[in-house]
């Protein structure tokens, strides 16, 4: 994301309640991780094997989850943290999905380790938000 983007996203998230101790480059890997996800979900998906449902319901989770953390007006860190937790468990879902293929598909191998990659981004980011939230 580009900086003047990143600094807008900033002042407008330390405005909110609770959140000045917010870590923007944190959120930035989590948005990272949730698009990298999205993508190899997809792809995934595609391949018309028993994970495409959950590739499918992941890539969409991945993708709310940016929308909503590239909107910060009314977004609340109770919201923010839901989000964030439906995010890591649809992401496990679809992890433990396709780690049934892994072993003889390598694109069912890589999405499963970008859910692992989007959970442990989301985590971190969830961990690290203010305990009033």
């Amino acid at each position: 994301m580009d900086a003047m983007m990143m600094g807008a996203m900033t002042d407008d998230m330390m405005s909110m309640p609770g959140m000045a101790a917010m870590d923007m480059s944190m959120m930035q890997e989590c948005m990272d991780a949730c698009s990298a996800c999205e993508q190899a979900c997809t792809v995934c998906s595609m391949q018309l094997m028993d994970c495409a449902p959950a590739c499918m319901n992941c890539a969409d989770m991945c993708s709310t989850t940016m929308r909503a953390m590239l909107r910060m007006q009314g977004m609340t860190p109770p919201a923010m943290m839901a989000m964030l937790d439906a995010c890591i468990a649809m992401c496990h879902a679809c992890m433990d999905a396709c780690m049934r293929h892994a072993e003889h598909s390598e694109v069912c191998r890589m999405c499963a380790q970008s859910c692992k990659a989007c959970m442990d981004a989301c985590s971190k980011m969830r961990d690290a938000m203010p305990a009033t939230a």
